[in-house]
C-alpha cells in the first residue's frame, strides 16, 4: 500500500510539474471541454496535495488489514479506503471548478486563473485566516491529527465500509483544509510554488507535534496579509 500511495502522489505531482500548464491553456470560451479539463486538473492537484498528509491514516488501515489477513479474518483492501478519501476531494474539485467558472465570469479571476481584483484577494485571505480559528476548523484538525481515534470510532466492514471510511476521513480533511486550498485563487491556481507551500502547510498542521499551534500562526499570517492587501 505504501508503494501505491507513493506512486499516486508521484504521478499527481508529475502531472502538476510537467503536464498541467500544457493541458490548461488560458480559458477564453469556457466550453464543456474547458470545464472538464479544469475539473481533472483540480482533482489531480487535490490528490497530490492531500495524499501526503493522509498517509498516516491510510497506512494505519493497511496495517490493521494485514493483521486481519494474518488471522484469516475478512478485510477490504486499503485501496478502497484511499479511493473513498479521493472521492471526497473529487466532490470538492467539482464544486471548486464551478466556483472558478463563476469567479471568471464575475471578472474576479483572469484567463490565467489568477486573482484580478485586490479586494477579492484581501477578502479571501481574511476569510481563510479567520477560519483557522473557528471551532469547525479545530475540530476537523484534531480528528486529522488522531488517526487511531478516527479508525476506532469509524471502522466499517467490507468494501463499502472501507470506501465510506475513506470518504468520511476525506470530509474531515475538507473541513480542515478547504479554505487553504481556495487560496490558490489568490496566488494562482497553477502556481507550483504556492501549491507546494500549501501542501507543506497542510502537512505541518496535520503531522507535526505543534500543528494545532501552527494552524493559528498561519491564521494570523493570512489575516495580516489580507489587511495589507487592503492598504
Amino acid at each position: 500500500m505504501a508503494l501505491t500511495l507513493l506512486l499516486a502522489t508521484a504521478l499527481s505531482w508529475y502531472y502538476m510539474v510537467f503536464a498541467m500548464s500544457m493541458n490548461m491553456d488560458p480559458v477564453q470560451q469556457w466550453q464543456l471541454y474547458d470545464i472538464v479539463m479544469l475539473f481533472v486538473m483540480w482533482a489531480i492537484m487535490m490528490a497530490g496535495m492531500m495524499l501526503p498528509s493522509a498517509a498516516p491514516v491510510i497506512l494505519l488501515v493497511e496495517k490493521l488489514n494485514q493483521q486481519r489477513k494474518q488471522r484469516h479474518s475478512s478485510y477490504a483492501p486499503s485501496l478502497y479506503f484511499m479511493l473513498g478519501y479521493l472521492l471526497a476531494w473529487s466532490f470538492y474539485s467539482a464544486i471548486i471548478t464551478l466556483v472558478q467558472y463563476a469567479l471568471h465570469h464575475l471578472s474576479l479571476l483572469n484567463s490565467m486563473m489568477v486573482s484580478a481584483n485586490s479586494t477579492f484577494t484581501a477578502i479571501l485571505l481574511l476569510i481563510a485566516g479567520l477560519y483557522q480559528f473557528t471551532p469547525l476548523k479545530q475540530a476537523c484538525l484534531s480528528q486529522c491529527r488522531s488517526p487511531i481515534s478516527f479508525i476506532s470510532s469509524q471502522w466499517r466492514e467490507g468494501i463499502d465500509g472501507a470506501i465510506w471510511m475513506g470518504f468520511k476521513h476525506g470530509q474531515t480533511c475538507l473541513g480542515c483544509c478547504w479554505f487553504l486550498m481556495a487560496l490558490l485563487f489568490a496566488t494562482g491556481v497553477m502556481n507550483l510554488k504556492w501549491i507546494l507551500l500549501l501542501t507543506l502547510l497542510v502537512m505541518l498542521e496535520k503531522l507535526l507535534p505543534f500543528g494545532e499551534i501552527s494552524s493559528r500562526i498561519i491564521g494570523v499570517i493570512l489575516i495580516a496579509s489580507g489587511l495589507y492587501c487592503m492598504l
